[in-house]
């Protein structure tokens, strides 16, 4: 009997997912077959769908890039998880192994590297394929729920305030204070900076503060940078936009404090526009940062499991997905939305 399963659909860019069943895949070799329990919705989910990218994924395609759930059934020579084991399916879903970056432990990078419900159909499933050798390993504890943002969000932002090189006690300053933003304010404060929230939206704001932003800035208000630098004595060591939005990447190069380096994870179409003027003669390093490697992902979920870092979550059920999708191009989503799978498939 052939199984079957319910998936949100991308058919044709910049159209509504369309909700299909199709054909439950049985693991080739070197892979596994993950039953969804819960997938969280990202940013790049709705790029993904409208193809706002340079490069694009090629339709009929499933995004979804944090897909938790417990591996149903593995593949001829898959030894490293087992059936039952609870993974993530993250966007890196996998790479080649041997190059130069993926040598150095730099895989996010490898030029072979595929990306979950991009390259590779993703988490707006109920069952996803996976390479076992790039799954997420879920801490016992963690709920899939809570799990899903960090896998995505939650080491993205992780591995951004690494790549500033800010050390605990100095200030930071986060560009962007909601999906992403509301997890790298609880990151750094628990990797111990001082942290200055930046938004547009003062109920994101508002919130900043309780997920524990020692100062906040209003980006909309005028002589926004200055009042960073003032906070912050001199501009932020460390600056991190997670904001879609090119005036965001403009502003936070003039938040940096001088030799501070400014890192770059929010992806907005279109060419950054680069202050050449500002980063040369203040000896500023602005540096992009992609996610973040096995490493970094484990670090990222050690966090969550031991209650330093929790993402603040709307449940929905995948039917919902386009009304999520047209929230979150809206900026209408507080943090972070997951689709809930429901466990008797």
């Amino acid at each position: 009997m052939t199984l079957k399963m319910q998936a949100a659909v991308v058919e044709q860019f910049g159209q509504p997912l369309v909700l299909q069943e199709w054909t439950i895949a049985s693991p080739a070799a070197g892979q596994i077959l993950v039953k969804t329990e819960a997938c969280g919705v990202c940013h790049t989910d709705l790029h993904a769908a409208r193809g706002d990218w340079p490069v694009k994924p090629t339709p009929p395609f499933i995004p979804g890039h944090e897909g938790i759930g417990r591996v149903a059934a593995v593949g001829a020579g898959v030894t490293n998880v087992k059936e039952g084991d609870r993974v993530g399916v993250p966007w890196l879903y996998s790479a080649c192994g041997h190059c130069e970056h993926c040598l150095a432990a730099w895989e996010t990078v490898c030029g072979s590297a595929q990306f979950g419900g991009y390259t590779k159909n993703g988490g707006f499933a109920q069952y996803i394929l996976a390479d076992p050798n790039y799954v997420a390993r879920i801490p016992d504890g963690l709920a899939a729920k809570d799990a899903a943002p960090i896998i995505c969000a939650g080491v993205t932002t992780y591995k951004g305030i690494k790549e500033t090189k800010a050390r605990p006690g100095e200030w930071i300053a986060i560009s962007g204070a909601g999906g992403l933003g509301h997890l790298a304010i609880q990151y750094a404060k628990a990797m111990g900076l001082h942290v200055c929230a930046v938004d547009i939206d003062d109920g994101k704001l508002a919130h900043a503060r309780l997920m524990g932003a020692d100062a906040v800035v209003n980006a909309k208000t005028r002589g926004a940078e200055e009042a960073v630098k003032k906070i912050t004595g001199g501009g932020a060591h460390g600056v991190l936009i997670t904001a879609p939005s090119l005036a965001a990447f403009r502003q936070g190069v003039g938040m940096t404090r001088k030799r501070g380096t400014c890192v770059l994870a929010g992806l907005p179409p279109g060419d950054f526009p680069f202050p050449l003027f500002d980063v040369v003669l203040n000896c500023i390093t602005v540096r992009g940062s992609l996610v973040g490697t096995r490493q970094d992902m484990a670090e990222a979920l050690a966090f969550a499991a031991e209650g330093k870092v929790k993402a603040d979550i709307e449940l929905q059920p995948l039917s919902a997905i386009n009304s999520v999708l047209h929230r979150l191009g809206r900026g209408d989503v507080a943090a972070r939305v997951v689709l809930e799978f429901d466990s008797s498939h």
